[in-house]
């Protein structure tokens, strides 16, 4: 489950750097990383913030939680309002995973990533609350604080996450598709091979 974890990652990387070279050499347009090494977060705060999926994050930030800040900061003050808005975001961030899990395999949805999501929603809000309290007199080692929270990701990712991804069958289903995509290469090649061997 470990290498699966980094095979995912990996993936989406290699997957997403293609894509964005093609769309540098096609159209001319560089696009945003959609990483930023998120093995390198030191805090919860700095993976989902900074690090992690962010073209996701720059979509939540202005559609759900600025929107959920400002009327939380009418209600609870600025000190605090982060605390709702956080929730909002992991809120929205788990139905739509649970929807795209649902068109992935169509199979009915055990609310595991939901609970993921909002697992690290509350965690990430206890994590604001504690620099707040603490306000700059302790700071963890940044190694330390790497370890913690690459650790949490992982331990959570293999108990909520990865469960759903391996029940939808998606791995199965992605191989299909390089099996899919190798033979069309392959037709293609013979194709060509063989108007030119004429």
């Amino acid at each position: 489950m470990v290498i699966y974890c980094f095979h995912i990652y990996l993936s989406l990387d290699i997957i997403l750097a293609i894509v964005s070279g093609l769309a540098r050499w096609l159209l001319g347009l560089q696009l945003e990383p959609q990483f930023n090494e998120p093995y390198l977060s030191t805090s919860l705060q700095d993976f989902w913030g900074r690090r992690w999926n962010l073209i996701v994050t720059r979509i939540l930030r202005p559609t759900i939680y600025r929107p959920v800040l400002s009327l939380s900061a009418n209600i609870l003050g600025r000190k605090w309002a982060p605390i709702p808005a956080v929730m909002a975001t992991f809120v929205v961030s788990g139905l739509m995973h649970e929807l795209i899990f649902y068109y992935l395999g169509r199979v009915k949805p055990t609310w595991e990533i939901t609970w993921f999501f909002l697992l690290h929603g509350v965690c990430l809000n206890v994590e604001i609350y504690a620099k707040k309290v603490i306000n700059g007199r302790f700071k963890l080692p940044r190694i330390i604080g790497t370890i913690l929270t690459i650790g949490f990701v992982m331990i959570t990712g293999l108990w909520l996450f990865f469960p759903q991804l391996l029940r939808c069958n998606s791995d199965v289903r992605a191989i299909a598709e390089y099996e899919a995509v190798g033979a069309f290469f392959k037709d293609v090649t013979r194709a060509v091979n063989s108007t030119f061997s004429r």
